[in-house]
């Protein structure tokens, strides 16, 4: 019998995670498949942790595993598939948003021969309109920007046959975008549209800023691209201020030299705020560079921290 390894990050979500729970145990189980239902939980300061461990011991397929503090999604993400077993490996969230009751579509597609299967959200049910608008041009200027190519719409709901989880977790980078990495991997790929229900319960985690950290490794880790636009702008600014010196020759010989002052400000600012942009943007690659050359681990999990404490006792 073929196993199927569910991947969840959980943070903060103690009032999901019995109902999702009840909900995937009950579309798994109508199913042909033995299945693993593994909780990663990200440092959570609610009741979800106690609320896992009752799972667990209530059903047999809840595998919960304690990050050792707050990680962020893609990292729980990935110490799930580090962690999963299954010939097939789906990854979806625990707050109803990604239907369990699609659980057995994405595996058909998996048995028509497909190794990654991405669903793309085509709505989201009490979806603010800003926050569509800015996720459709985001995904619009990423593909701009980058040479691998990201499904608009692309959420972190899928399926990876075995051979396609066990290549993903060879990528050990720390600032991460899995959306990007998935589509480096060139495995057979198809897609599955799906309108994403609103939350069962509570309020969604990902802040402005995770939401804008998530967009900056999307863009910085998949592209130089930014780094090519900081040339060819200083480039531009470089050939403007040989025409300016023209100007202030020509104003020079003239004797209105004073009267070239707010000229001179106003290309002083410029230039300085252009300069300044392109030393925040090297900035951006360098600090992930720092971070990559410490070969730290990804994360620790709650027993591994606490295995460590004892250890130098």
């Amino acid at each position: 019998m073929k196993k199927v390894s569910i991947v969840v990050p959980v943070f903060n979500e103690e009032k999901n995670l019995v109902h999702f729970t009840q909900a995937v145990h009950e579309v798994m189980t109508k199913t042909s498949y033995a299945f693993e239902l593994i909780f990663v939980d990200d440092g959570s300061s609610d009741d979800s942790s106690k609320i896992l461990e009752e799972l667990s011991v209530q059903y047999e397929q809840v595998k919960p595993i304690f990050l050792s503090h707050n990680y962020g999604h893609q990292i729980a993400l990935t110490c799930g598939l580090d962690h999963a077993k299954g010939d097939a490996v789906i990854t979806m969230d625990g707050d109803m948003q990604h239907p369990p009751a699609l659980l057995p579509v994405l595996l058909g597609k998996w048995e028509e021969g497909y190794e990654v299967v991405q669903t793309i959200r085509e709505a989201t049910e009490g979806v603010s309109f800003f926050k569509k608008l800015t996720s459709k041009y985001y995904y619009r200027f990423l593909n701009m920007m980058s040479e691998t190519k990201v499904y608009p719409g692309g959420s972190d709901f899928r399926l990876l046959d075995r051979k396609a989880c066990d290549a993903l977790c060879r990528y050990r980078e720390h600032d991460r975008f899995i959306r990007g990495m998935v589509g480096t991997l060139g495995f057979k790929q198809t897609i599955l549209p799906f309108t994403a229900p609103e939350r069962f319960a509570g309020e969604s985690k990902f802040s402005v800023k995770k939401m804008s950290k998530l967009a900056m490794d999307g863009i910085l880790g998949y592209s130089v691209v930014p780094l090519r636009l900081s040339f060819y702008l200083g480039s531009v600014f470089a050939l403007f201020s040989i025409l300016l010196l023209g100007h202030v020759i020509w104003e020079f010989l003239h004797g209105n030299v004073v009267t070239g002052w707010t000229t001179i400000m106003v290309c002083v600012v410029l230039f300085s705020g252009v300069q300044l942009m392109i030393l925040g943007i090297m900035g951006e690659y360098i600090g992930r560079i720092f971070k990559e050359v410490k070969n730290r681990p990804l994360y620790l999990t709650r027993e591994e921290r606490e295995k460590t404490a004892g250890q130098g006792e």
